[in-house]
């Protein structure tokens, strides 16, 4: 089984959904294999299907200082941020081709980033009753996913080099008692989106027994190869 990578740099999260809107439909009707885009998201705050609106701690007028918009999704969870910093991935996974069981889907997006983390020198963890990668008490990876026909969208937030910042302005996913991390904070130092696009995409074909597929340009800009059409293990 296949798997289409698309790099997508940074999108505005409107333009987000809709073109994974599109990609879920092609995936539907068999037009395309299962994907993963990668994209950076400008700073917004996004409210999932069980969000409560006091969970955003700020006003109208202090949102707009900050340069961030708000949008309501049809993913699961509560509110969280995306911005500059953090990569974002959106599977389109056809999960008839691997398990109906959502729970089984949720376990090994964060299989996927346990093995990053570990890769960059980091124990990290699940914590029981609660999505999403730890590091500590702290997340490091957020996630939230929705499903139709068994087609996945929406999916995870992986703090690389975020302004952590601007999470004090929520109660990130409704939790008031954990706090958020990045990559950068505990490595002492910054890590390039690309490095950590790079192992995400090795570790989506370790643990969904994938053979991930990056188009040359993107490949490159992975540290992968240049093929037309590279298969892409692009930290081995």
């Amino acid at each position: 089984m296949r798997c289409q990578v698309e790099q997508l740099g940074t999108v505005d999260y409107a333009r987000g959904l809709e073109i994974q809107r599109e990609r879920v439909l092609e995936r539907k009707a068999k037009t395309i294999p299962d994907t993963l885009l990668l994209l950076e998201h400008p700073h917004v705050y996004t409210l999932g299907r069980n969000a409560r609106r006091e969970h955003l701690l700020i006003s109208a007028n202090r949102l707009q200082a900050l340069g961030a918009s708000l949008f309501e999704t049809d993913r699961g969870g509560d509110i969280t941020y995306h911005g500059p910093g953090q990569l974002v991935g959106y599977p389109i996974f056809d999960l008839t081709q691997h398990r109906r069981d959502v729970a089984w889907y949720m376990r090994s997006l964060e299989e996927v980033f346990l093995g990053v983390a570990s890769d960059f020198g980091i124990e990290a963890r699940r914590i029981p009753s609660l999505t999403g990668v730890w590091v500590g008490e702290a997340k490091l990876v957020a996630m939230g996913v929705h499903i139709s026909r068994w087609v996945t969208s929406h999916g995870f937030a992986f703090n690389v080099n975020t302004d952590l910042s601007y999470f004090q302005s929520i109660v990130p996913c409704g939790i008031t008692n954990k706090g958020v991390t990045s990559l950068e904070k505990l490595l002492g130092h910054t890590v390039t989106l690309q490095e950590a696009a790079a192992r995400t995409v090795t570790h989506f074909g370790r643990v969904f027994g994938m053979e991930m597929r990056i188009p040359a340009a993107e490949a490159l800009a992975l540290g992968g190869t240049s093929k037309e059409d590279a298969s892409a293990s692009p930290c081995r």
